[in-house]
């Protein structure tokens, strides 16, 4: 996920290469590219929807103190109003995606915007916490169906050379929905309580899917595909029967499961003493996810220095010293903790989902589908789990939580590294055998 995006890089990897087309003599002249009738329309219009998606997806998160007050529950409870929508959200990602190959890219992400766009006006008069979770629910099931189908439509519009471009300005969409919609949520539930502050959200996501309706263009080089179940669970277990695959799923599962209960839970320990920070200066907190950008971006460097696994401990590392740093009751080191926590996430995570496609030889998609559906996973049970930590042992023990995940990858990695070295030394072993 190479910017700070709150996960939607990894659905832009698996989008991108789900519908590529195969190599072609020539690139159609009518695709689009700068400079072009309908390239800055259909910038405008990504870069709508992809605010859209992020700022309902995690509209709750900086809100559950408050939702934990009104309806008197739990941090645990009041967690699954985020896992709600991330859990549904990976579990469609890779059927939204096959339907996007026989529907359309811009039918699949228009219908996904108007369902979620719907919910969301309806999540603010959610009665109980049951009702606002089966809502988050829904719209996380919604949502799948934009990022599965955003990159691939960009991929079968744009000229390759401005793809990069086109990319670049839904993931600035994407960064943007997920901090803005924090932030704005904060600042109104400050004044005017949480369900104001989701009605906000929710008016800001329709007037994104209004420009997004109005802008995007139709697509001229989509073919539609046929259904093949068969065919798509082959390739499925084929991904899930590759060891370094499966690694890779883990470690992309287990990062996030350290983000998902980090920022799930800070917002609970900062409305607390010592620090009894006001609901609208927590949003605010969520500001430290640009880190985000340099880290991810830096992770292509990193890769090129110290390889694929030093990337990886130089992130956990990172992330390690942010999660004990986070520990002390200066508001400054918990700030700190967090950017450090922040760098170290994405740029694992970028080291991760990038190495999927690079392994994936076949079924990149598939691949890249399910790398999503373990990503939101994670953030699934990473926010229930370190809520469930917290209620149990404060702060302490949701940091506990996210070292055990650390030392998860880690060990993931060790054994990555222990894995690499047997498979190198048995061409040698096999020359020398057959030498003597």
């Amino acid at each position: 996920m190479p910017p700070a995006s709150t996960g939607a890089s990894t659905l832009i990897v698996a989008a991108s290469t789900q519908s590529s087309p195969a190599p072609v003599a020539a690139v159609p002249a009518d695709r689009l590219e700068p400079g072009r009738p309908g390239y800055r329309r259909m910038s405008f219009a990504l870069f709508a929807a992809g605010v859209a998606t992020f700022a309902l997806l995690y509209s709750t998160q900086a809100l559950l103190p408050a939702v934990s007050a009104s309806f008197g529950a739990t941090a645990g409870q009041a967690s699954w109003t985020v896992s709600a929508a991330t859990g549904a959200l990976a579990l469609c990602v890779l059927p939204m995606s096959a339907l996007s190959e026989r529907f359309g890219r811009r039918q699949m992400m228009t219908a996904s915007l108007v369902v979620a766009v719907t919910v969301g006006l309806f999540v603010p008069f959610a009665p109980s916490l049951g009702w606002l979770i089966a809502l988050r629910a829904v719209q996380g099931a919604a949502l799948a169906g934009l990022p599965a189908s955003a990159m691939a439509y960009l991929a079968e519009e744009v000229r390759p050379k401005a793809l990069v471009a086109a990319i670049g300005l839904f993931v600035a969409g994407n960064s943007i929905g997920g901090m803005s919609g924090r932030i704005l949520t904060g600042w109104v539930a400050q004044a005017w309580g949480w369900r104001a502050a989701l009605g906000a959200v929710g008016l800001l996501a329709v007037a994104c899917a209004v420009v997004f309706h109005f802008m995007i263009p139709r697509a001229r080089h989509f073919t539609p595909g046929s259904l093949n179940p068969k065919a798509l669970a082959k390739t499925v277990a084929g991904h899930l029967a590759d060891p370094l695959l499966r690694r890779l799923y883990a470690i992309g599962a287990l990062f996030m499961t350290v983000f998902g209960a980090v920022y799930t839970v800070i917002g609970y320990r900062l409305v607390e003493a010592p620090f009894s920070l006001p609901q609208g200066v927590v949003g605010s907190i969520f500001l430290v996810y640009l880190v985000g950008t340099l880290s991810s971006a830096a992770a292509g460097r990193l890769v090129g220095r110290l390889g694929r696994r030093g990337a990886l401990y130089l992130a956990v590392s990172t992330t390690a010293a942010g999660l004990l740093l986070s520990l002390a009751d200066q508001l400054a080191a918990v700030l700190l903790g967090l950017v450090l926590i922040t760098a170290g996430f994405f740029a694992g995570h970028a080291v991760a989902s990038s190495s999927v496609s690079r392994t994936a030889t076949t079924g990149r998609a598939q691949a890249s589908a399910l790398y999503q559906s373990a990503y939101y996973l994670g953030s699934s049970a990473g926010g229930t789990l370190g809520a469930v930590a917290f209620h149990a042992g404060g702060w302490a023990g949701t940091v506990t939580l996210g070292l055990a995940a650390v030392l998860g990858v880690v060990s993931i990695t060790l054994y990555g590294s222990r894995a690499a070295r047997i498979e190198r030394r048995r061409p040698a072993a096999a020359m020398a055998s057959v030498q003597n």
